[in-house]
């Protein structure tokens, strides 16, 4: 059995833990500490480079997972290309979660317009060869 790292914003449905259980073998679901769910939910859209601001993370990793651990990834697109990099150079298994999207409108008068959006879970996906 596996340990999932959950490195994104939001809380897994039932159903998706239901798929990590059935079909990736999960046992244990690590949710960030506090300070670390803060740094990966900030990432500092001003600064040119951000490898340094993820130090913390990729420690926090290399002292709580251990190889063929999974880690569900979802976030700001530079972080999260960081964060599968370091991954796959350290033998956890990337993931990330597909979703359906379904959008309706209704207009509120002749000015105004308001948009619902469902997402519902589909599957998730490794990250396969994204990344040497």
């Amino acid at each position: 059995m596996k340990k999932v790292f959950l490195l994104f914003s939001h809380q897994l449905t039932p159903k998706q833990k239901e798929e990590l259980i059935n079909n990736f073998n999960v046992n244990e679901f690590i949710n960030l500490p506090q300070e670390l769910q803060e740094v990966w939910s900030n990432i500092p859209s001003e600064s040119a480079h951000i490898k340094n601001y993820l130090n913390d993370l990729f420690k926090w990793l290399l002292k709580k997972a251990k190889v063929e651990d999974l880690v569900l990834v979802q976030g700001e697109i530079g972080a999260v290309y960081l964060l599968v990099d370091f991954c796959k150079k350290n033998g956890y298994i990337p993931i990330y979660a597909t979703t359906k999207r379904e959008v309706s409108e209704e207009a509120l008068s002749a000015e105004a317009i308001q948009l619902n959006r469902i997402f519902t879970h589909v599957r998730f996906r490794t990250f396969e060869d994204w990344v040497d």
